[in-house]
């Protein structure tokens, strides 16, 4: 029901419904008073409901109803889909259905869904549809696992079934009370049977099956004394189950009670229903076993014994007068084989049937003949095997398995006509001394148990008992179907080695078998694999069968090598080809994957070797590919693969060696476990669950398809900043000066193995620690002996220090983003922010700043808020959702800087949408500025662009300039007001919102409500940024009112062409009703000085990457010396950034580019500027060109930063570094060469802050373009710009803050974050990096402070890492990464070492993981315009940065080998080996050392266990003894082969085959008997076919062979050589070819193994049976000619040409002794 895929249970109550589920939660749902009865159904719980008259009892919920408060499992609003509306939706849903009139009340509702309403059933009659008003039929059964349901009605006495089926349709809107609400889903019920004439309704109602596994309904009629049954119809169509009932398909069987049970058939489904017996009890007391309507048995109860005790003894009664003092009245709570028995004295007995015979073989051949034979003849099978007195092993707890087998071929041989002594239990056996001892008789009397004996019905009942002319009445056609289905069987089990017991045991019985059938080839057939049975049966040459058996093994074989067009159909049994049957399906998966391999058309399921296969889901190019597929469809895995025989296992090895290498990208987990690759099955797994969440399902399928070759797989804990934060003794990574491991400094988390694989072959994130360190004092350098004016000195330096101390926060926030984990049952640690110094000389001691001149709790206001910024934003988002108890524990009681900063971290992580409206007037509430500024920026950032109505009209209520004229008078800062406009613009993204758009321009242009003049500049610029952030990129999208916009917006920008001439204030842009002070304007003009940078920065952002020329025209930098004396130099900068955001795709990473920005007017200036003999007609002129420049090169390279960052472009790179250089070499002059074109002298025309404010921006748009790579060479220059700065006194805290951001930027998230490039990205970045810096650690006039922290919106976590699956640690591993054809260059490919960062999204085509160390495999990407995946993204291909590798053996991972040099296996294996065979060969005292030396080193370069262990088996010294020479040798180089190419499943393989032959001579060449079957033979011939199939093409590798194909020929040449062997062969041959009979000459020992030599030439040979010998034989006898080879060789095509030169031998030997 609803989502939940485990069993619930349903308690109704008086007005509630009760739900308990198996995990224990606990759901409670109010229904109304009036539903009497639950039942359950496939789709859901069906609710019955009672008629009553009161129209107030119709309603679900009364007035007072809680609704939703009714649940008791809390669940988000995002799980409920909860809107405003929910409440009415769901009244009204119920109202509709249950209407006061009646008129739409339903008797039946159905909940599909625990948090959905009950809906109304309806009913189909005839074609239409109407609500189901049946009140008077109440419900008697349901099925919970097909759609039916049975009722009774009282009034027409009769029993009606009912059909459910839902259709998809909407609710009709003119009936449903909103015309919005739609129901997706109508249940109906259709009725489908009727029995009419019951006087009450039947006490019971079960499902059973018939005898041909039809599904049937039975009834309980207890007033007629009747069991009534009615089979059901299944149709499918349109890929549903509909079900039916005809009219003449049902009966009836006398019963007073009846159940269903689990007996005759417990592993068969029909369906998803198990194959259910029923149990009588007759109107005679007797009880009965039916299957179907066919009575099978009748059961008796065992003796009593003692005082309420019942007998464990379960030997049969000897009469059926044993209890006629008690009789069985009644059958109660059956359970598959279990029931409750009633008697006439009250008690109540728990009784078990005995079920199938616990013999697998017996149980598998029973379900083959009740899946493979006609119903007449298995119901007769069935009638015997549980009603005839052979089979009283049925009976008996004592039964050996083996006496089960006998029982069973009795009965077989009783359908023949035939009798078989069954072997007795000995009567001293250990069970009868058990049963007779005097504690069992202690224990049977203080335990009450009892049990069942089947017996045949001691009266004259032909319903239960076998008729004896049966088993003469099936022509012989019906019992070689017998045959068949028996020999499928067979066929199968030869396909398990390790059923061979199982075989030898039927193979006697088929010969038994096809002996009275007279089947000659079948019989020959048996013996040739089981030579010894010769002794004991023999072919007569009168036999006229004709019938080949179905040969397994020849039918693979031919597919081998002559593909599926060459083999026959009738090789495979007629049982194996067909659907669903479950005894066979072992050898029919077998076939069928050897069909795909070899080409086979697919039709669905159904192959066009007539045999059915499961695909798994998967892309395959190749039949490989597909067999694979067909494998995992089919869940057959390596342990499987290891019960095959070699030879037929070969093949499907081969397929799995083959994709190994490269397997698609989009195959199930069990899939590339099967391959060998966890590697990629730890991603997939990872990909759709963590990996210790996965499903049960999954994880079963995993662990079967893999074992036992990932025993050595563990759960792979991956060290990452989440887990092992704490692990690593971060004192040994410090610097000294810095830390000394007891201080909280917010970056002890940053050294985990990750960044230590990334950057722990310096220290440069030590250094980087130190930089940014801000909660230890800071060295001062003083004299040892300071006077007073040092301490002057001291406190100046100190001051100038703590502005460097704190800006730190800033970058630091950066550095740590995401890279820690706080537990929610723990306050997020703050470090201290410490201004104070150190004083190096006098034995460190500390110097505070001195209170008296500087206000020391004012200078640490907003810098104590960054800190707390970047405290909270290095939690990880990887630990999900914070809760809003978490956010409630960490708030103070007190409003601080501290918990706004916390708030802002949190908002930025999206975290803040768990408060709700309450939690966030509170906060309003305290009035604390940095609290409400923290809060509103952080909601609009987890709400970005979703116009959250309730967030948006808290945002309003800060812009007093927006409240109506009503609306009381709020003076609220101007830094309030600056926060709330971006926050409208943030919480609009991308909406285009017209209202909002006009509100944020007039704001634009709006003098602010503040005291503070100073800072109208930045609330016009956070105007303008809002504005650009609502229509961001939809600047030619908007219609309407754009062209007036873009005018007043050009008017605010400074320009004088007026394209529109309507006011804008008339136009209705501007609120009249709205209170505030009047527009920028200084009379009749406005005041471009505030209003400009936000135009500019509105403009570019609503146009950008639209590369309007409209708009390019009229955003223009200066061209004349006239404009550049009335236009301010930091406005150019900002047309220039604004020009670049709009020709986005034009931005070049060149010199040239640069150089195109500037006007000619500015560069014939600066050319000037080298020419000393030029005259300027005004000094200042030279002053506005000079500024204009440098300003146009810092507005072109933060645009090179924007349109780069994040790609570690090395152009740009290259391109920002040398511009950073020449204006450091301009402030202070380097020895450095400065690139070609920068003028020189520039500083005598520029002050020194405009140089350092370009400076520094260069620097950090440097930064931003290597963001999270630690780029070593830039981090220098930064180093250097902090030291330099503090060295030479010019501190200034907005230069200190840009650098300490670029600090972090560069290490971004500890080297795992980067930017994007996406537009959301560009406007966050633009805000961080907008060029005013601040003046001093509280100045917000131009800038809130507050937004430099918006880069984390812009932050997406492309790094990856690399982790090796067998290990579970962080590797090194080479990536290829491919990107796809842009303007600017063609499809690039390009390598980087793990870990790394990729590029963005839209750019990514494939990460391919290369190198010779560990296995290829390749991401494949469709580049598209989307951000990067969230951190556990199910879609996400890199599983939140991890990749699992596998390392291939002989082969050392780059962190323990990087130069490759341990990893000479080959050359080290064939050395150690080679000592090792010397030593077995001539034992010494080194021997023992070389096998140490050979464990050892198979250890080092794999871990599976099956290797480890034989490398340990040749070491063992009593081994070596006791093995020869050549063998160890033949070990030693099979584990070579296994470990170097990292095939352990092939050790099993080689020593299978070889010991086969070597078994083989030693019985032909030392004459030794050894009796055993011939079943290697043929598995050994598929061997062959496989390496014949390599060698000619029809099977390709790239990696050859898997078994050697010189090994495969010394195996066939060395059984031909055993076959020419014994002189006697040709002799019992011919004796053969002339009678089809084996030799029977000499002693049995001689006979045994000739005989066995001739089933080995008769296997290896293909001769053929003796039925078609002998054909051929009289075709050949009117044929004259000195060879008959040609004609031999036509008449039997399959047969070798050296039988065929036999043949013909005693062709011509009996033609001639016929003369």
């Amino acid at each position: 029901m609803g989502d939940s895929s485990g069993a619930l249970l349903c308690i109704l109550h008086v007005d509630s419904l009760a739900i308990y589920s198996t995990s224990g939660d606990t759901l409670s749902i109010p229904l109304p008073s009036n539903v009497t009865s639950i039942w359950p159904l496939p789709c859901g719980l069906l609710l019955q409901q009672i008629n009553e008259s009161k129209p107030s009892r119709h309603s679900f919920y009364s007035s007072s109803s809680p609704l939703l408060t009714a649940l008791d499992i809390p669940r988000s609003k995002k799980d409920m889909g909860y809107s405003p509306q929910q409440s009415f939706i769901r009244r009204s849903l119920w109202d509709h259905s249950v209407k006061v009139d009646g008129t739409s009340l339903s008797s039946h509702l159905i909940l599909m869904d625990p948090f959905e309403e009950p809906q109304p059933i309806h009913m189909e009659e005839r074609g239409k549809l109407s609500n189901m008003k049946e009140f008077d039929e109440k419900t008697i059964w349901t099925s919970d696992l097909i759609p039916l349901m049975a009722s009774y009605h009282k009034g027409k006495m009769q029993h009606s079934l009912w059909s459910a089926e839902i259709i998809s349709s909407n609710l009709d809107a003119g009936d449903s009370v909103l015309s919005d609400v739609l129901i997706s889903k109508k249940l109906s019920f259709r009725r489908i049977w009727q029995g009419k004439g019951a006087q009450a309704a039947a006490s019971e109602v079960f499902l059973a099956t018939d005898t041909d596994a039809t599904p049937i309904i039975c009834f309980l009629l207890q007033d007629q004394k009747k069991l009534v049954a009615v089979r059901i119809q299944c149709v499918e169509l349109n890929n549903e189950i509909l079900y039916d009932i005809r009219p003449d398909m049902s009966w009836s069987i006398p019963a007073i009670a009846a159940a269903p049970v689990v007996v005759t058939r417990p592993r068969v489904k029909v369906g998803q229903l198990p194959y259910r017996d029923i149990i009588v009890l007759a109107p005679e007391n007797t009880l009965l076993l039916y299957s179907g309507k066919q009575c099978l048995c009748r059961y008796i109860l065992h003796p009593f014994q003692g005082n309420g005790g019942v007998s464990h003894n379960v030997k049969p009664l000897e009469a059926p007068t044993a209890f006629h003092d008690s009789k069985v009245i009644g059958l109660a709570d059956a359970v598959e084989g279990r029931i409750n028995v009633i008697l006439n004295n009250g008690q109540i007995l728990r009784c078990a049937f005995r079920r199938y015979p616990s013999s697998s073989l017996a149980n598998d051949c029973i379900t083959a003949m009740a899946e493979g034979l006609k119903d007449n003849l298995y119901n007769h099978f069935v009638a015997l095997l549980w009603g005839n007195g052979d089979s009283a092993y049925l009976s008996r707890v004592d039964s050996p398995v083996d006496c089960e087998w006998e029982s069973f071929s009795a009965i077989i041989l009783q359908i023949f006509g035939k009798s078989r002594k069954t072997s007795q239990i000995r009567s001293g056996s250990a069970w009868e001394f058990l049963i007779n001892s005097t504690f069992h008789e202690k224990y049977s009397k203080s335990h009450f148990m009892c049990g069942f004996s089947p017996r045949p019905s001691l009266q004259n009942d032909e319903s239960c008992s076998p008729s004896p002319q049966m088993d003469t009445s099936y022509p012989s056609e019906s019992l070689i179907e017998i045959l068949d289905v028996l020999h499928a069987v067979y066929e199968s089990l030869k396909l398990n080695h390790l059923r061979k017991r199982d075989l030898g045991l039927l193979v006697d019985l088929l010969c038994e078998v096809s002996k009275f059938l007279g089947e000659a080839d079948y019989l020959d057939y048996y013996i040739r694999d089981f030579p010894i049975l010769s002794r004991k049966y023999s072919i007569h040459n009168t036999s006229l069968s004709q019938k080949t058996p179905p040969s397994l093994f020849r039918w693979l074989e031919n597919c081998l090598r002559y593909g599926c067009i060459g083999t026959n159909v009738s090789d495979l049994p007629a049982l194996m080809r067909k659907d669903g049957n479950s005894v066979v399906s072992w050898a029919r998966k077998i076939v069928s994957f050897y069909s795909v391999l070899c080409g086979v058309k697919i039709n669905g399921n159904k192959l066009s070797s007539d045999v059915y296969c499961k695909f798994a889901t998967g892309s395959a190019s190749t039949p490989e590919e597909l067999t694979v597929l067909a494998m995992v469809g089919e869940r057959f895995g390596l342990q499987q693969l290891d019960l095959l025989p070699v030879g037929v296992s070969l093949p499907l090895r081969h397929v799995l060696d083959k994709c190994r290498e490269c397997p698609p990208t989009d195959w199930p987990a069990s899939a590339y476990v099967l391959l060998g690759r966890e590697d990629l099955s730890l991603s997939c797994l990872s990909r759709s669950n963590k990996f210790g969440d996965i499903k049960s399902s999954n994880n079963v399928t995993s662990v079967s398809m893999s074992t036992p070759y990932m025993l050595h797989l563990h759960p792979v804990t991956i060290p990452s900043s989440v887990t092992d934060a704490t692990e690593l003794d971060s004192s040994k990574n410090e610097d000294t000066y810095c830390m000394d491991g007891s201080t909280i400094d917010g970056m002890e988390h940053i050294f985990n193995s990750s960044t230590q694989l990334r950057f722990g072959r310096d220290l440069r994130l030590n250094e980087v620690r130190r930089l940014l360190c801000s909660a230890r004092p800071v060295a001062i350098q003083t004299p040892a002996n300071p006077t007073a004016l040092d301490q002057d000195f001291q406190q100046a330096q100190l001051w100038q220090l703590a502005q460097r101390t704190t800006a730190l926060p800033i970058g630091r926030g950066a550095f740590t983003l995401s890279t820690s984990c706080t537990l929610l049952t723990e306050a997020l640690p703050v470090p201290n922010l410490i201004l104070a110094g150190r004083l190096s000389a006098q034995q460190n001691a500390n110097v505070n700043l001195d209170p008296t001149i500087r206000n020391i709790q004012e200078l640490k206001s907003w810098p104590e808020f960054h800190n707390a910024v970047a405290a909270g934003l290095r939690m990880a988002p990887l630990q999900g959702k914070m809760s809003r108890t978490w956010i409630a524990y960490n708030k103070p009681k007190e409003p601080n800087v501290t918990h706004a900063g916390l708030l802002l971290a949190l908002g930025l992580h999206g975290h803040l949408d768990v408060l709700n409206i309450t939690d966030i007037y509170q906060y309003y509430s305290q009035e604390h500025e940095s609290t409400t500024v923290g809060l509103m920026l952080g909601l609009s950032a987890s709400y970005r662009g979703t116009m959250q109505p309730a967030i948006s009209k808290s945002l309003f209520v800060h812009l007093p300039a927006r409240h109506p004229s009503s609306f009381p008078e709020l003076e609220l800062p101007t830094l309030l007001q600056s926060a709330a406009l971006v926050s409208v613009g943030l919480l609009y993204e991308g909406s285009s919102h017209p209202q909002t758009m006009k509100i944020l321009l007039g704001e634009i242009g709006r003098r602010s409500g503040g005291d503070n003049v100073l800072e109208r500049e930045g609330y016009a610029v956070s105007a303008g940024f809002s504005l650009g952030l609502v229509a961001l990129g939809r600047g030619l999208d908007a219609v309407g009112f754009m062209d007036t916009l873009v005018d007043r917006l050009f008017q605010y920008a400074g320009g004088n062409d007026i394209h529109h001439e309507r006011s804008l204030l008339s136009n209705g842009l501007i609120d009249d009703h709205n209170r505030g002070s009047g527009q920028m304007m200084d009379g009749t003009q406005i005041n471009v000085d505030v209003t400009a940078p936000g135009a500019i920065v509105a403009l570019g952002l609503m146009y950008l990457k639209t590369e309007s020329q409209a708009i390019l025209s009229r955003l223009r930098v200066p061209q004349t010396h006239f404009e550049l004396q009335y236009v301010r130099p930091d406005f150019i900068m900002l047309n220039v950034i604004s020009r670049n955001l709009i020709l986005w795709s034009r931005i070049h990473p060149s010199e040239d580019w640069i150089q195109a920005q500037i006007p000619t007017v500015i560069l014939d200036g600066i050319i000037g500027l080298k020419d000393e003999m030029s005259d300027f007609s005004d000094e200042m002129d030279i002053e506005a060109i000079v500024k204009a420049y440098v300003n146009i090169v810092a507005g072109a390279c933060i645009s090179l930063g924007l349109r780069f960052a994040g790609t570690k472009d090395g152009a740009a790179h290259d391109l920002l570094y040398s511009y950073a250089i020449a204006f450091l070499n301009e402030i202070k002059p380097l020895s450095v060469k400065v690139m070609h074109g920068f003028p020189r002298g520039l500083s005598q025309y520029v002050d020194r802050g405009t140089l350092e404010t370009c400076l520094h921006l260069i620097a950090l748009s440097l930064s931003v373009v290597m963001a999270g790579s630690g780029h070593l060479p830039t981090f220098r220059l930064l180093k250097f710009l902090r030291g330099r700065n503090s060295a030479d006194g010019h501190v200034n805290y907005g230069t200190q803050m840009a650098v300490s951001l670029a600090i972090g930027f560069l290490f971004l998230g500890g080297g795992t974050k980067t930017f994007s490039t996406s537009n959301s990205s560009i406007a966050a970045l633009l805000i961080t990096l907008y060029p005013r810096l601040p003046t001093g650690p509280n100045d917000n006039r131009c800038h809130l402070q507050a937004f430099r922290h918006l880069y984390v919106i812009a932050t997406e976590a492309r790094w990856v890492q690399t982790v090796d699956v067998d290990t579970g640690l962080p590797v090194y591993a080479p990536l290829e990464i491919t990107i796809k054809e842009t303007e600017h260059y063609a499809e690039t490919s390009f390598c980087e070492v793990t870990p790394c960062i990729l590029a963005e999204r839209a750019l990514l085509k494939t990460v391919r993981v290369c190198g010779p160390r560990y296995w290829p495999q390749v991401i494949e990407l469709n580049p598209e315009e989307k951000p990067w995946w969230k951190a556990g993204d199910k879609n996400d291909p890199f599983n939140s940065g991890i990749i699992y590798i596998k390392l291939k053996v002989g082969a050392c991972s780059y962190v323990d080998d990087p130069m490759g040099r341990q990893s000479l296996l080959s050359r080290a294996m064939q050395k150690v080996f080679g000592v090792a065979s010397l030593s077995a060969c001539t034992p010494s005292n080194n021997g023992d050392n070389a096998a140490v030396t050979v464990n050892q080193l198979v250890s080092t370069f794999s871990s599976d266990p099956s290797l480890i262990a034989f490398g340990a088996l040749c070491c063992d010294h009593s081994w070596n003894i006791k093995s020869d020479t050549d063998f160890q040798e033949f070990c030693l180089q099979v584990l070579f082969e296994c470990v170097s190419k990292d095939r352990p499943a092939l050790l099993q393989v080689y020593l299978t085959l070889y010991t086969t032959v070597a078994s083989m001579a030693e019985q032909v060449t030392n004459n030794v008997p050894i009796p055993t079957d011939s079943q290697f033979l043929p598995s050994l011939k598929i061997a062959l076919a496989y390496n014949d199939a390599l060698m000619n093409g029809r099977l390709t590798s790239s990696r050859g062979s898997i078994v050697q194909s010189t090994f495969l020929g010394s195996l066939n040449r060395r059984v031909e050589e055993l076959l020419k062997y014994s002189p006697s062969l040709r002799t019992s041959l011919h004796d053969y070819f002339r009678s089809g009979r084996w030799s029977t000459r000499g002693e049995i020992s001689q006979d045994d193994n000739l005989s066995t030599l001739v089933s080995w030439y008769l296997q290896w040979y293909s001769v053929p049976p003796p039925s078609k010998f002998q054909a051929g034989f009289e075709k050949l006898k009117s044929i004259r000619t000195p060879s008959l080879m040609p004609l031999i060789r036509l008449l039997f095509p399959d047969t070798h040409i050296n039988a065929i030169n036999e043949i013909d031998k005693y062709l011509l030997s009996s033609s001639k002794s016929g003369r």
